[in-house]
């Protein structure tokens, strides 16, 4: 099914639940914010007759029904540092040296600074529910954070988090396996990688030990293994937290990993819509319009089907090129044996720090079209406008096509 974002505003919604005495979390509307006030975030600031002021938006309460508030009256620390942090870095970044002028013997705040404050203090809302979202939607332990000090974007707007394959109509990516292997301890002579021709992509500390363009054959959900077996690692879901932030050289949103990963270690599956490549031929060239396309052809063993990141993916979706990466793509086999239809994974290269942007080639094995904020590159069997690469490597391409 196909999603459009609700076109009532979120003062709208709240004004509208308060009315109805309706109760909805997502949005602020609590048993608390019904009953009670509480400060969202501070709008505005200004001293009159020697005493200081801010402007408060109330959580669960329209703008209209902001109030100007002494600041002996609140109690919210936390939004009084937001609230001076984003003066001063609007500021810096517009090299002025003072907020405040005087207006009827009265300090405000200068009314760009008071706007910029407001969109930060939005901004800030957003994503934290965005994260909240995205947390709530991974099937992963490991946490998923968001983070933008760079500019004022907030959330995609048209963008769903999901954690598998979604298949378009008519294409099964669960082929009815029946049968898994009998081992009591994986890996045996009759495991599931030698049963279809190819060795185990594991060591014992769980570690890829084989060479990039080589399939991952892990046991699947009929094998007599339990769920530690060591042939069981791209199906557990990433183990890392991880954080999607707003990149500072114009590539839009990024990811990078907020702990240590070794080298060949599992880190993500790149997920999205499984369309024919028909299809994608034709979302393709809409997309080349609109400069956002994320196609990853799934040529494996044949070049019948793609994957759709744009609309429909997971943390993958915000994975950056580099002509010089730190992940490895690979094709993974577990429940489907139909080598038209392999699993996508990323695999590190070589030991990761915590801190450090997570990145792959757009032109390594499995032909990728991937454009716009975090993904410029385009499929090799397409031919298109070529694009400036902006990783900073300094074995840098210059082009991702």
């Amino acid at each position: 099914a196909w999603y459009v974002p609700c076109l009532a505003s979120l003062e709208t919604l709240q004004e509208l639940c308060r009315k109805e005495n309706l109760r909805c979390k997502s949005i602020g509307i609590t048993n608390r914010s019904l009953k009670s006030y509480e400060v969202e975030y501070l709008c505005d600031y200004k001293v009159e007759e020697g005493t200081e002021y801010y402007l408060v938006k109330w959580k669960g309460w329209p703008e209209s029904s902001n109030t100007w508030e002494p600041q002996k009256n609140l109690k919210c620390p936390l939004l009084l540092q937001n609230f001076l942090s984003d003066k001063n870095e609007y500021l810096s970044r517009v090299r002025e040296g003072k907020a405040l002028q005087v207006r009827n013997h009265i300090k405000a705040l200068k009314p760009a600074v008071a706007d910029y404050i407001v969109k930060k203090a939005k901004q800030r809302i957003a994503l934290q529910r965005w994260k909240e979202e995205l947390n709530r939607k991974k099937n992963h332990k490991a946490m998923i954070l968001v983070e933008n000090t760079v500019d004022l974007e907030g959330p995609p707007l048209d963008f769903y988090y999901i954690n598998e394959y979604k298949p378009a109509p008519g294409i099964n990516v669960i082929n009815g396996i029946t049968t898994g292997c009998e081992c009591a301890d994986c890996p045996a002579e009759k495991c599931c990688p030698k049963e279809a021709g190819f060795i185990l992509a594991y060591n014992k500390q769980k570690k890829l030990k084989i060479q990039p363009g080589l399939p991952i054959y892990e046991c699947n959900s009929f094998c007599r293994c339990g769920p530690d077996c060591p042939n069981r690692i791209v199906q557990k879901g990433t183990p890392y937290s991880l954080c999607i932030f707003r990149t500072n050289n114009g590539r839009g949103w990024g990811v990078k990993t907020l702990q240590k990963i070794k080298t060949n270690s599992f880190v993500m599956e790149y997920v999205g819509e499984v369309i024919t490549s028909e299809e994608a031929e034709r979302r393709g060239q809409l997309y080349d319009n609109q400069g956002n396309t994320y196609l990853f052809d799934l040529d494996y063993d044949s070049d019948e089907f793609t994957v759709d990141a744009a609309r429909y993916g997971n943390v993958s979706h915000f994975v950056n090129h580099s002509c010089d990466p730190n992940l490895q793509v690979f094709n993974v086999f577990i429940d489907n044996l139909d080598l038209r239809l392999p699993r996508i994974a990323l695999f590190s290269t070589r030991t990761i720090k915590a801190g450090e942007e997570l990145t792959f080639d757009y032109q390594m094995k499995g032909s990728i079209d991937l454009t716009a904020d975090s993904a410029d590159g385009l499929s090799p069997s397409r031919k298109r406008i070529r694009t400036v690469c902006k990783c900073g490597a300094v074995c840098c391409r210059g082009y991702l096509n």
